[in-house]
């Protein structure tokens, strides 16, 4: 007996089918790696939305609107214009290298939240040695300042690594541990050796020449000779660290995709077991992973306190300083990618920015740029999308019944009803037959037999 089958289609070019294959798999990653981001923050802005038509008063329009107008001016305050651009660009800038050094921690599976002291450690280290040797030249001195810091934060986060490789000591107790008790360092510092004559709690400003210009400056000094020159350079104060920073996202991206480091940090964050089995050292590359991640930390605390105003370290700027803790957000709400941290520091960094054209603007608090940010976490901890992905897949394919067409008589077979009237359901070789294969048994009445009644009538018709 057989069915009626598909006519054969014409054969697709190899080559035009792989492109094909490769686009839709692009398109397929694209979508998996931006479509919880994405909702984490729709979800994040229409809570916004509820907490600002609840707070604020008048009509329900009147409400809707005013929300509306806060969100308009946060914009505005982040993006509006050149100048608003570049302050968000300041905050973007050390959000960039913790949130880095949060992500490369979180692909060996190590949950990073020493961002902060490792960033403190950095500028530490890097004001002692600019204060120190103030009259060295900077072509000298700004190198030593930015590989000084870079490894005072590699340290401070080794420590966590080796302490984690040697005695399984867990990194998030030993992270807060070590957080404060740089904080506290650096207060002791602040206030005492490094302090400024005259000053409370605060060291002298960096030498000038260790000061990093700022973008529009460096664009005047250079493609200004040939471009349209920036008016008014010193408005724009965003500085040379942001180039820094996507050099480092590109480093990032390289050292996790392209080398054999990023393969095996991948493998021991996946399964540590696997990777033992494989002959990778799960024990070096936990202290390695957890250096590197201070390194970039380390750096961007170094370049913050050469790259802006006032250019000095003051007492308990650490403590009360959120940046570690945000990179975090933003490792997170970024996917642990190089071009999803960009854009999470670029919002989390346009936030910051825009939140105090709001309350002025809009009488908002500002305080609603951290419930924003808040919830973004929430909704991505919860995983909403892989939830509601589900619930659509399950709710279609209730709806879809398969049939079979029936070749010779035209009935239609229901594949899902359950048998009646006492009938066993179909079995082959005393196990239940699979779904896939009920339609190659049905006879032209519409009705499923089984290989007994098929042999059967083989054997009539041979008779």
């Amino acid at each position: 007996m057989a069915l009626q089958t598909a006519q054969p289609r014409s054969p697709t070019p190899p080559a035009l089918e792989t492109r094909s294959t490769a686009w839709l798999l692009w398109l397929r990653r694209v979508g998996s790696g931006l479509g919880r981001p994405l909702l984490a923050l729709v979800l994040a802005l229409i809570a916004g939305v509820v907490v600002i038509m609840i707070t604020a008063s008048g009509s329900l329009i009147d409400r809707f609107n005013a929300a509306l107008l806060a969100y308009g001016y946060l914009f505005v305050g982040a993006f509006g214009n050149a100048a608003n651009l570049s302050f968000s660009l300041v905050n973007v800038t050390p959000l960039i290298f913790t949130g880095l050094s949060v992500a490369i921690a979180y692909r060996a599976r190590l949950f990073n939240i020493g961002a902060e002291g490792q960033f403190a450690a950095g500028t530490i280290l890097a004001a002692i040695i600019g204060l120190k040797c103030s009259t060295w030249p900077g072509w000298l001195l700004v190198p030593l300042m930015i590989v000084a810091g870079a490894l005072a934060g590699a340290v401070w986060g080794g420590i966590v690594g080796l302490l984690k490789a040697w005695r399984g000591a867990h990194e998030v107790v030993t992270t807060i541990m070590l957080n404060w008790i740089i904080f506290y360092v650096s207060d002791w510092l602040v206030s005492g050796p490094l302090q400024a004559p005259g000053q409370a709690d605060q060291t002298s400003s960096m030498p000038p020449q260790t000061n990093l210009p700022k973008l529009s400056v460096l664009y005047n000094q250079t493609l200004g000779h040939f471009l349209p020159t920036i008016s008014q350079p010193e408005q724009y104060i965003v500085d040379i660290s942001f180039l820094f920073a996507l050099a480092a996202l590109v480093v990032y991206w390289f050292l996790m995709t392209r080398t054999t480091f990023g393969y095996e940090t991948r493998v021991v964050g996946e399964n540590p077991r696997a990777a033992q089995y494989a002959g990778i050292s799960v024990k070096r590359n936990v202290v390695l992973v957890m250096a590197l991640a201070g390194l970039f930390a380390g750096l961007g605390g170094t370049l913050q306190l050469m790259g802006q105003y006032p250019y000095e370290v003051i007492g308990q700027v650490f403590r009360n300083d959120t940046t570690g803790f945000d990179a975090i957000g933003v490792a997170l709400l970024g996917r642990m990618t190089a071009i999803g941290i960009f854009l999470g520091a670029l919002l989390f960094g346009g936030m910051r920015q825009g939140g105090s054209l709001m309350q002025l603007k809009a009488n908002v608090p500002g305080d609603l740029v951290y419930i924003i940010e808040a919830l973004v976490l929430f909704s991505i901890a919860v995983q909403f999308l892989p939830v509601i992905q589900q619930a659509i897949v399950k709710r279609f394919s209730a709806a879809r019944r398969p049939t079979v067409v029936a070749a010779l008589a035209g009935g239609v077979v229901d594949l899902d009803q359950e048998p009646t009237n006492g009938a066993e359901a179909p079995m082959m070789n005393d196990q239940p037959l699979p779904e896939t294969d009920k339609a190659a048994l049905a006879d032209g009445q519409g009705q499923v037999q089984t290989p007994a009644q098929e042999r059967q009538h083989q054997q009539n018709g041979e008779a």
